[in-house]
C-alpha cells in the first residue's frame, strides 16, 4: 500500500511540475491544482492514520492516530480551494483583456 501512495504522490508531484511549466494560463492552474493534491496526499500519509483507534491518548486505547495531519490537510483544501478561484479569476480576467490565454515572457519593444 505504501508503494502505491508513493507512486501517486510522485506521478501527481511530476505531472503538476509538467503543466506549470506550460505557456497556456488553464495548464498552469491545473498543474497548482495537482501539486496542492500532491502534498495533500503526502501530509496525510505520513500521518499514519489508522482506523478505529481514537486521536486522544487514554489509558484503556490500545494506541493512537494523530489528529495535526488531518487537521493540517483539511485547512490546505480550503486555502487551495480559494486560491484556486482567485488564480481562474486573475486567469480569466487576463483572457478577456488579451484574447488569448497565453503566457508571453517576451518584453514588447515599444
Amino acid at each position: 500500500m505504501e508503494i502505491l501512495v508513493a507512486s501517486a504522490v510522485g506521478l501527481m508531484t511530476a505531472v503538476g511540475i509538467y503543466l506549470i511549466l506550460r505557456m497556456r494560463s488553464f495548464p498552469v492552474i491545473v498543474g497548482l491544482a495537482l501539486l496542492s493534491y500532491a502534498c495533500n496526499a503526502f501530509i496525510f500519509a505520513s500521518g499514519r492514520i489508522v482506523t478505529g483507534l481514537p486521536p486522544i491518548l487514554s489509558k484503556t486505547a490500545a494506541g493512537y492516530t494523530d489528529p495535526l495531519p488531518q487537521a493540517l490537510v483539511l485547512t490546505a483544501i480550503v486555502i487551495s480551494f480559494g486560491m484556486t478561484a482567485v488564480i481562474v479569476m486573475m486567469a480569466l480576467g487576463a483572457f478577456l483583456e488579451s484574447g488569448d490565454d497565453r503566457i508571453d515572457l517576451a518584453e514588447d519593444d515599444k
